[in-house]
């Protein structure tokens, strides 16, 4: 059997959201030197004791050569764990909520999924979905980007036309986010039941097939001269409208 392969995970919030999640397989604490250790640090060493990790004092250099935005800290780990599209499902029938599933498109800037990772976590999305190919995935610069936020999601590989079909046996509807005149505006759907929200890629929106998926095509309206947002602040307004029409429950 080959070896895990293992990464480096930086960042105060990062390292203690991976600890406190407990999802990966973790190999060793590393702290620079001279570091103010006051505050999530205290909480940091304490999961590092509880998970029996190894913590090593190095010099700040050496953190410097994983990355200059460590913070004074880094954490090897094992790859991220990537859920199934049933541990999804079961999240949500575990805290007895409306289905909440988001659905990224091929979209290939870590920022742009490391921000959708993170607003997806704060408004309580079950689980994200990305495609095999063609996306950006979950690598550490993405979890430093999603503030941790990562290691609290249940998020999925998958074919994104086929999980929409389980997604929609399930009780789902999905919604496509569209800037076509095609597309509704949100008071025209109706988005407080079981919902899986889809926002597609930088450029060329989503795939057609994807796009026929679609129960509904969902259109942010704007009054600017700018006639589009950016995909992670399109997706982002949608899945708080999604939560706005649950009374933010």
């Amino acid at each position: 059997m080959s070896e895990e392969q293992q990464e480096w995970i930086w960042g105060r919030n990062p390292v203690y959201e991976v600890l406190r999640a407990d999802r990966r397989h973790l190999y060793q604490l590393q702290i620079a030197q001279g570091s103010n250790q006051d505050g999530q640090f205290e909480e940091i060493y304490r999961l590092a004791r509880e998970r029996n990790l190894p913590v090593h004092q190095v010099p700040r250099e050496q953190l410097d050569r994983i990355t200059e935005h460590h913070q004074g800290i880094a954490l090897l780990t094992g790859s991220y764990p990537y859920a199934d599209l049933e541990a999804v499902l079961e999240a949500a029938n575990s805290r007895e909520e409306p289905l909440f599933v988001l659905l990224l498109d091929v979209l290939k800037d870590p920022q742009n999924v490391a921000t959708l990772i993170r607003t997806a976590e704060a408004v309580g999305v079950h689980g994200v979905i990305l495609p095999y190919r063609r996306t950006a995935t979950i690598t550490p610069a993405v979890v430093n980007a999603s503030s941790g936020a990562s290691e609290l999601l249940c998020i999925v590989q998958a074919n994104l036309a086929q999980s929409i079909a389980v997604l929609k046996e399930a009780g789902a509807w999905v919604v496509g986010l569209e800037g076509s005149q095609q597309a509704s505006d949100p008071g025209e759907i109706d988005l407080s039941g079981p919902m899986a929200v889809v926002v597609g890629s930088e450029g060329k929106g989503m795939r057609r097939l994807v796009r026929d998926s679609c129960d509904f095509l969902l259109r942010l309206p704007m009054r600017g001269r700018i006639d589009s947002l950016n995909a992670a602040v399109a997706g982002s307004v949608a899945l708080y409208l999604v939560w706005q029409a649950r009374a933010y429950r």
